[in-house]
């Protein structure tokens, strides 16, 4: 159709101007401005893409992006001054004049909207601005410090190395333009795909408008519509892909240190953790394993035989993880170099000459991983580490760092055959170097999972690997600041992250640190990790009383396995976090955005975490509505209300929701494979029904992907009196022989299993105290003392449907 309108533009800045004509797609629509293109591209019901672009063509090519737009059912009205495009959930009303675009929910109500100045090009520089909203708010943007609420702040997404880098500081290592907007009830996000360098501006310096921009390239952003954050969290993640599950054995405790060697050290370390019972999974090198910083090399003299070494490892119960940097050493004979040049696989200047930065082992050259053969001679090079017996690959300093951080911005990158320059290629280029390790390793691995750790990415980096918070600082406030960087993180739809456990610059104090391993046992990813010259950061390290309550936690987030590890299946299958700020499921009550609550989060679906600073004694805690346990004593709050919690050193103040179910392991030893043959499923009276999806499998292969696993469905029924438990799905057989059930603020008189009644002679009528079950404080093993009251029900495991009566 076309409208004949005249084009209008300003001297300064110029925005998408009259519709002058459109044609309505399968998908969508298409249309010209006076000056500019754009479509309009349907990809579900609560997904809509808008895309203008001042160039000849779109630019298609993403990395982020992995869904199509294959959604049909919409529909589109035209009339004199806007067209009407409709789906399901969303009305998107579309102005001509000038082109701008604003978006309803189905009851009229707005939920966005372009202010008058729209979409505008300054140049090259391309700014959507949108109107704020009353009541407005902000979540969101991954790695990102401040608040939780974003209003009246500006970020970059710029990928940078910030060393020790303060609590306001931005940008930060990883970039994913992905926000939340709050308001009148309503949610919505928008992710900006445009690997540029981007500004978001959430009413900062202005009381008009929120913004995003890109230095260069197409305005293309993704506009999601939900009733809940949960929801747009799933739908940003089945754009951008989630996460396959990673191995058991990476989501138990790893220790680091810049560095361990020679090798002697590494191996005492570890025998320490068995000598001392402290569970643990996992000992990582940083860069000194490598003979002078050079990557797919050993240290001949400090690691004289590191198959050994590694094999010892494995002895012990110990996988390993090497760092991975990705400078190439310039150096005649060094075999990574010599082959590079061959394959001809680096970075060049616009001259086709290599480029070249210093870093760690001097002048180096840097793959570019934005091409294809550069990631198969990656993965050849990784066979050497996989052969070894690594399983785990840590790739830092690839935002790229270099000595200077001023990387030029003329290098060119090869994009997929897209061609860029560092502009384009800087922000993905961590993101490829963490696809190229993780597939590279998967491939080399023959079936097994390999677990992969970046520093950098861009938004799908949770596709290849998890993502930590970078060089923190040994304080108490950096502290604070981890955990909101990993729960935003997890509203970027990266799940699988953490933070340096004690602070990596700087030497943590006794308190400190044992706080730290206290959240770090409540946090997705859980490594402790400390830099050259400062103290010895393990968890012995500082006292028998910090080595009892590390050992404490440590042990705590073993025997919460179960839950954890189902908690990152759901993660795998929907992107909903692990760690999830209580804006997720509590988005519009204000007091979350508090500064005084911010830092509190829920652990899984059930357990709420009230971080901490290592000197106080007390705290305030604020409990969402409704009902809630207090996890060590059981003590009963009711919800919408500020607490005051004790938070002595050796207890972190936790509660747990209503109506939970939790399975845990109570028989956890050593490390992951150390679990028992006994679940208890804990269960907190509620006046709310609940469900909860129990999740195994071998936790290692990826036959879980074709049905090996083991997954139940778990029913509280508050009205019936009743649990039941599904018939086991999927062909894995459970670890656990038996499952014992606990009950948590009631205690039945009686019950039947499954209409049969259940009897001192055919059960275990037990009453474990929960202050010795679950408390790390105490050490002693579980006190359980017999009452005429079912407070416990133990009986054989079986894959049949278990229904409990009472």
């Amino acid at each position: 159709m076309i409208v004949s309108q005249s084009p209008s533009k300003t001297n300064l800045s110029n925005s998408l101007d009259n519709l002058i004509q459109f044609e309505e797609k399968h998908n969508g629509l298409e249309g010209k401005t006076g000056s500019y293109k754009f479509r309009v591209l349907v990809y579900s019901s609560n997904i809509i893409r808008i895309h203008a672009t001042a160039n000849e063509n779109y630019d298609e090519h993403s990395y982020a992006v992995v869904a199509k737009p294959e959604f049909e059912d919409f529909s589109l009205k035209d009339s004199p001054d806007h067209l009407i495009l409709s789906t399901s959930a969303i009305d998107l009303k579309i102005d001509k004049q000038p082109l701008r675009f604003s978006f309803y929910d189905k009851n009229g109500h707005v939920i966005n909207e372009d202010d008058s100045f729209g979409t505008s090009w300054i140049g090259e520089q391309v700014t959507t601005y949108k109107k704020l909203q009353k009541g407005e708010r902000f979540i969101g943007m991954g790695e990102k410090t401040g608040p939780l609420d974003r209003k009246g702040h500006g970020y970059q997404h710029w990928n940078t190395d910030s060393f020790a880098y303060g609590p306001e500081s931005d940008p930060l290592y990883c970039s994913t333009p992905f926000y939340i907007g709050l308001h009148s009830k309503l949610a919505y996000g928008i992710f900006l795909d445009n690997s540029h360098k981007s500004h978001f501006n959430f009413a900062a310096s202005n009381n008009r408008f929120s913004s995003f921009s890109a230095d260069s390239g197409d305005m293309n952003y993704y506009f999601i519509h939900h009733d809940s954050v949960d929801d747009i969290i799933q739908s940003y993640t089945y754009l951008t892909g989630r996460m396959s599950m990673p191995p058991l054995w990476s989501i138990g405790y790893q220790q680091c240190r810049y560095s361990y060697y020679p090798d002697k050290e590494a191996l005492t370390v570890a025998q320490t953790f068995r000598d001392k019972d402290i569970p643990a999974d996992v000992i990582v090198f940083d860069i000194h394993y490598m003979e002078n910083y050079k990557i797919f090399t050993w240290d001949k003299v400090k690691f004289s035989d590191p198959e050994k070494m590694i094999a010892r490892l494995r002895e012990l119960g110990f996988h390993v993880v090497v760092m991975c940097d990705p400078g190439i050493k310039i150096e005649d004979g060094y075999e990574a170099y010599e082959d590079g040049k061959k394959n001809d696989v680096f970075l060049k200047y616009p001259d086709g000459s290599y480029y070249s930065g210093e870093v760690w082992p001097g002048w180096c050259h840097f793959p570019d991983f934005t091409n294809p053969k550069t990631r198969t001679w990656w993965k050849d090079k990784l066979k050497g580490y996989v052969d070894m017996g690594v399983h785990g690959f840590w790739n830092d300093m690839n935002e790229i760092a270099t000595w200077g951080q001023m990387m030029p911005e003329l290098i060119e990158f090869d994009l997929e055959g897209h061609k860029g320059t560092t502009r384009k290629g800087r922000n993905i280029y961590g993101m490829q170097m963490a696809k190229s390790t993780f597939e590279g390793s998967k491939h080399h691995l023959n079936g097994k999972r390999p677990f992969n750790l970046t520093r950098a990415g861009f938004s799908g980096v949770q596709r290849y690997s998890a993502v930590w918070t970078g060089d923190n600082v040994a304080n108490d406030e950096h502290m604070l600041v981890g955990v909101r960087l990993v729960n935003s993180l997890g509203l970027a739809g990266i799940s699988f992250a953490g933070y340096d456990v004690g602070g990596f610059v700087g030497n943590s104090s006794e308190h400190l640190f044992a706080r730290w391993v206290q959240l770090g046992a409540f946090s997705p990813f859980f490594r402790g990790h400390s830099m050259i010259n400062s103290r010895d950061s393990e968890p012995w390290a500082y006292g028998e009383e910090v080595e009892e309550i590390s050992r404490n936690y440590i042990r705590l987030r073993y025997k919460l396995m179960p839950y954890i590890y189902s908690a990152f299946y759901e993660s795998a299958q929907t992107g909903t976090p692990i760690a999830r700020s209580l804006a997720v499921d509590y988005s519009h009550d204000d007091k979350v955005y508090d500064k005084l609550y911010h830092n509190q989060y829920m652990f899984g679906k059930n357990i709420l975490v009230g971080p901490v600073e290592s000197t106080k004694d007390l705290t305030k805690v604020y409990l969402p509505e409704g009902e809630w346990y207090e996890f060590f004593t059981d003590k009963h709050y009711h919800g919408k209300q500020e607490i005051v919690a004790e938070c002595p050193i050796e207890r972190l103040p936790l509660f747990v929701k209503a109506s939970s179910i939790i399975p845990v392991s109570p028989q956890a030893g050593f490390n992951t494979t150390d679990l028992g043959d006994i679940l208890e499923l804990h269960i907190y009276a509620g006046k709310e029904a609940s469900t909860y999806t129990y999740y195994e499998d071998d936790g290692e292969s990826y036959e879980y992907q074709q049905g090996n696993y083991h997954k139940r469905t778990i029913q509280y029924n508050p009205e019936s009196s009743s649990i039941k438990i599904s018939k086991a799905e999927g062909a894995f057989s459970s670890r656990y022989q038996h499952i014992k059930i606990c009950f948590h603020g009631f205690s039945p008189d009686s019950a039947t299993v499954n209409n049969a009644a259940a009897t001192p002679e055919t059960h275990d009528y037990q009453f474990i105290l929960p202050i010795s079950n679950f408390d790390p404080i105490y050490t002693e093993p579980n006190t359980r003392l017999l009452v005429k009251d079912l407070s416990m029900l133990s009986f054989d495991n079986t894959n049949e449907a278990i229904e409990i009566r009472w």
